[in-house]
């Protein structure tokens, strides 16, 4: 990726998660990039545009490493939407397959390791999406139901689990899967982009921490 268009997503990135993609306008993101706004339009033609990239991006790593005529046009990133709704069920598919033969192959550990690295790469996107719901409400409808699908699958890993007693028995099964999703989300992803004061953590670090603390606190001893 050229490094300049790369400062400018990097920048972009941040104040559409912490201040909003409607609040965002381009002198904000020529400030925080540290160029000038005419240099932004020799990148890209707009800010719409810069957001597309940056989701392109999260989708296929590999878009940031071609060659892109500039200014970068939205005429790039035509079907988007459809390719992000397609990502959605990707990782659902991804993320279920183990429940196909009950998890006779599959662990608690592997189960947050697997939940982590999903939340971890795509964190740009689906944070993109809640912190933009107003905005984008046909994607954020959207990804309330991919969001419920990954609470259900989660919580199919969980009861097999408890059925075979690598889980101890959880009273309150659906909130003891919203709390492991909210651990994971804000090591995942709140804290590279969102969270008050940011952290910087390797991210093999912090799934080593979550697998730690929550294989600890779930697993039948």
């Amino acid at each position: 990726m050229n490094e300049r268009i790369k400062t400018i997503a990097d920048a972009a990135t941040k104040l559409f998660l912490q201040q909003g993609y409607s609040k965002t306008q381009i002198s904000h993101i020529a400030k925080a990039a540290g160029v000038s706004v005419g240099t932004i339009y020799l990148d890209f033609t707009g800010k719409k545009e810069i957001m597309h990239f940056i989701l392109k991006c999260t989708i296929d790593p590999g878009f940031a490493g071609q060659e892109l005529e500039r200014p970068i046009t939205d005429e790039q990133f035509a079907g988007i939407e459809n390719e992000i709704l397609g990502m959605f069920d990707k990782i659902d598919n991804d993320f279920a397959k183990h429940l196909k033969n009950g998890a006779s192959d599959y662990s608690l550990e592997a189960l947050v390791s697997d939940a982590f690295d999903i939340l971890s790469q795509y964190a740009v996107g689906c944070l993109f999406i809640e912190k933009n719901a107003f905005d984008f409400p046909h994607l954020a409808e959207q990804y309330k139901k991919y969001r419920r699908k990954f609470f259900e699958t989660m919580e199919q890993y969980l009861r097999i689990f408890i059925e075979k007693g690598m889980v101890r028995p959880l009273e309150e099964l659906d909130l003891s899967v919203t709390l492991i999703i909210e651990i994971l989300s804000w090591w995942a992803m709140d804290r590279c982009y969102t969270s008050f004061e940011l952290c910087d953590i390797p991210s093999e670090l912090a799934k080593k921490v979550c697998i730690d603390n929550i294989v600890t606190a779930y697993k039948q001893s």
